[in-house]
């Protein structure tokens, strides 16, 4: 790869975000009704590519029941307002009426109830009992305090998530969760993440994630980029993990799926998280706009209530419609922030593919006037792509 000179003792890469790149029309097209969005991990197999996020204000057991029943897979923060409080509802409500200047300091007391250990339990056979596959997310601090909790729910997959997740985490203090060791001892997929670079990509596919979760702060409401100065744009995050994916399965014949985590607003963006080379995606404020989302028009990350260093906002997001006309239509705005997998099946079609794995192969180009490029009056007048 092209290094760029920073200055005279310090070079870097060119990274390119969502925003920068464009999906190139081919020589065929085909019907949007043919397309297939199905995507398969381990024994599981989804109608929609989609993941909802492990944030509070996005998944509860009845939107993570709502979401299965659509044809995705939600994931409940088992270390959330869900598990920390019997009744969540004036918890909610309070969340939503906090002033701006206030909601960090408040949510950090909030967040500060202990886990409930039995509730943990309770949330996964609730959702369980709808007939969903049921996925649920612990940091890589409390995986083993939880296990046995998560184990004797029969959770079907566990996502082992936090602002970076390493195979390769050292510490002085105390014994470090050996992700190896605890993947392959389980009896159902882990999905690990966030990373956001080809090497800590490939170490986790080695340690046996089923699936690695791609962003390192490019979720609306996370603040990591600022706070900690760290991140990889996700257009080249993506890439480069998919070339993580090739090599694992050059080297095991064991496919690990890439999971983009954060940074898509619209339809057009998780079809270009696609062609970068994701199997599917996970989003979090488009689903905090639906009418069902717990977080009563507010989004807010699991770092946000961080006790010593925040590193999220809670963010109003537009109730934009149901969870069903976010995910599938029919749409009555025209920026792409409803029916998202209406927006990624006609790319599909106009670009002439028929699956996600197709369409992984289809030609992107650099092309930071696709936002601009003749969009003056919309821009000015503050409708559609000018919003």
């Amino acid at each position: 790869m092209v290094q760029i000179d920073i200055g005279l003792g310090k070079s870097g890469r060119r990274a390119y975000g969502f925003d920068d790149v464009a999906i190139v029309p081919s020589r065929r097209t085909r019907d949007p009704e043919d397309v297939d969005l199905t995507w398969e991990i381990d024994a599981y197999r989804f109608d929609l590519p989609v993941m909802a996020s492990a944030m509070d204000g996005v998944v509860s057991p009845d939107t993570a029941v709502a979401i299965g029943k659509l044809g995705g897979l939600a994931v409940l923060n088992l270390e959330g307002l869900w598990t920390r409080y019997e009744d969540t509802e004036a918890i909610f409500n309070e969340i939503a009426s906090l002033p701006p200047e206030k909601a960090t300091l408040r949510m950090q007391e909030i967040y500060l109830e202990p886990i409930k250990p039995e509730l943990i339990g309770e949330r996964i056979r609730e959702i369980k009992s709808a007939g969903v596959v049921t996925a649920a997310s612990l940091t890589p601090q409390r995986t083993t305090m939880y296990l046995d909790e998560v184990l004797k729910a029969e959770l079907d997959i566990l996502v082992i998530q936090g602002t970076v997740v390493t195979a390769e985490h050292k510490s002085k203090n105390h014994e470090p969760l050996n992700l190896k060791e605890v993947v392959r001892e389980l009896p159902i997929p882990v999905i690990a993440g966030g990373c956001a670079s080809y090497e800590a990509a490939l170490h986790l596919m080695r340690a046996g994630a089923a699936g690695v979760l791609v962003g390192v702060g490019p979720g609306h409401a996370c603040t990591t980029r600022g706070v900690l100065g760290i991140g990889v744009p996700q257009a080249t995050a993506i890439a480069d993990v998919r070339a993580a994916r090739m090599r694992h399965l050059d080297e095991t014949g064991v496919y690990a799926h890439v999971i983009a985590d954060g940074g898509m607003a619209t339809g057009g963006d998780i079809a270009k998280a696609i062609v970068c080379g994701a199997d599917a995606v996970m989003v979090g404020s488009p689903l905090a706009a639906a009418e069902e989302a717990p977080g009563r028009g507010y989004h807010w990350g699991m770092a946000t209530f961080h006790p010593t260093l925040p590193r999220g906002a809670r963010v109003q997001t537009s109730i934009r419609g149901s969870l069903k006309e976010i995910l599938t239509g029919p749409a009555r705005e025209n920026d792409g922030r409803v029916n998202l997998m209406g927006g990624l099946r006609t790319s599909m079609a106009t670009t002439g593919h028929l699956t996600l794995k197709e369409f992984q192969k289809a030609e992107l180009m650099v092309a930071p006037a696709l936002q601009t490029e003749g969009k003056s009056l919309q821009k000015a007048q503050a409708v559609g792509m000018g919003r």
